[in-house]
C-alpha cells in the first residue's frame, strides 16, 4: 500500500477498479474485489491532490502540489502527457464526460483546461 496519507480516491465506472492518491507522491490502481494493486503510478516531484479516470476508465489523470497533472494509460500504467503551466499547486482535477480534455483547478487562481494529450486549450 501507500506509505503516506491518502488524498483522493475514485471508482471507475464499472466499479471493479479503483484508484488512490497519496501524499507518498504515488497513484494505485486497485482491484476492489481482492484489495490487490494493479500498478502503481509514479513520476510526481510531490504530493497528488486528485485522481480521476475518464468514462471508459481507460486513462487516469493526477493532480499534484508539483503543479503538473499527469495522464496515463490504465492498462499499462504508461504516463503518456504531462500537463505542464500552472504556477502552483493542482487541488482538482476532472475529464470532460466525452474523455477528450481534462480540466484542473490550481492554487495560481486559474482552470486550465487541456486536451488528453498535455496540450492547452483555454486558462478561466
Amino acid at each position: 500500500g501507500h506509505r503516506g496519507e491518502i488524498s483522493s480516491t475514485q471508482f471507475d465506472f464499472t466499479g471493479e477498479v479503483c484508484l488512490t492518491g497519496s501524499i507518498d507522491r504515488t497513484c494505485m490502481v486497485w482491484e476492489v474485489q481482492s484489495g490487490r494493486c494493479l500498478n502503481t503510478l509514479r513520476g510526481h516531484n510531490d504530493e497528488i491532490l486528485d485522481v480521476a479516470f475518464n468514462c471508459a476508465g481507460t486513462r487516469i489523470v493526477t493532480a499534484s502540489a508539483d503543479s503538473t497533472a499527469r495522464v496515463y494509460n490504465t492498462m499499462t500504467g504508461a504516463c503518456t502527457a504531462v500537463l505542464v503551466g500552472h504556477e502552483g499547486e493542482i487541488s482538482k482535477v476532472s475529464f470532460n464526460p466525452q474523455g477528450t480534455k481534462i480540466i484542473t483547478a490550481s492554487s495560481d487562481k486559474t482552470c486550465r483546461i487541456w486536451t488528453v494529450d498535455g496540450e492547452a486549450l483555454q486558462t478561466l
